[in-house]
């Protein structure tokens, strides 16, 4: 199984992205966590990966820290609740504010997360309770969630001709249905200028 890859970023548009690794080019899908801390296109990124294995596929999912990893790994084990579900939950919320969300029972702010029903959140709250500090956390610093740095908008800066239309299709595969997808864009419209800023913001708006 692949578990880490290094190597330069050829092509990123959220929730995927293209890493050369030595002349192969890996496709790998990641939360918006970890595209937040990507560099630009060119650039040498090492990350983090987990080898999703099924009947008829195989996908890399890639992250930023073996805490995301680890969110990723305790969520697509619990019933109804897949590998493209998990990105969703990862894009839309830390594992640290998950974590409080289900020591308060708060079975409705998890269905603000595309794809996720009363009964799926109910579900999410009672076998995730035990697997966050064993599964999770693991006595592990939490980490912060944080703003991004200069630096970091500087190496995020896109070239696509349209931000806005790549941030509706990202929210798109991440579950979200497309009007919905449109409104929560429009309803920062002016407030990001890449593509990571603007899904930053409709996730963040979306989840409060």
């Amino acid at each position: 199984m692949i578990g880490r890859l290094s190597g330069t970023i050829i092509h990123k548009q959220p929730p995927e992205l293209l890493l050369d690794v030595n002349g192969v080019g890996y496709e790998i899908s990641a939360p918006m966590s970890t595209f937040y801390e990507l560099p630009a296109e060119g650039q040498q990124v090492k990350i983090l990966i987990h080898t999703h294995v099924r009947e008829d596929t195989l996908q890399l999912f890639g992250f930023a820290t073996t805490l995301e990893r680890r969110f990723f790994k305790a969520l697509i084990k619990i019933s109804g609740v897949g590998a493209k579900m998990a990105l969703a939950i990862l894009s839309g919320i830390t594992a640290e504010t998950f974590a409080r969300y289900v020591q308060q029972d708060d079975s409705k702010a998890l269905t603000k997360l595309p794809g996720v029903g009363a009964k799926t959140a109910q579900r999410l709250i009672i076998e995730m309770k035990d697997k966050l500090e064993k599964e999770v956390f693991n006595g592990m610093v939490q980490l912060p969630a944080g703003s991004l740095s200069a630096s970091d908008l500087q190496n995020m800066e896109q070239q696509q001709e349209s931000p806005v239309e790549d941030a509706v299709n990202a929210l798109m595969a991440l579950g979200y249905k497309p009007p919905e997808a449109s409104k929560m864009v429009s309803a920062i419209a002016g407030q990001g200028e890449t593509v990571e800023q603007l899904i930053r913001l409709a996730l963040q708006s979306k989840v409060k």
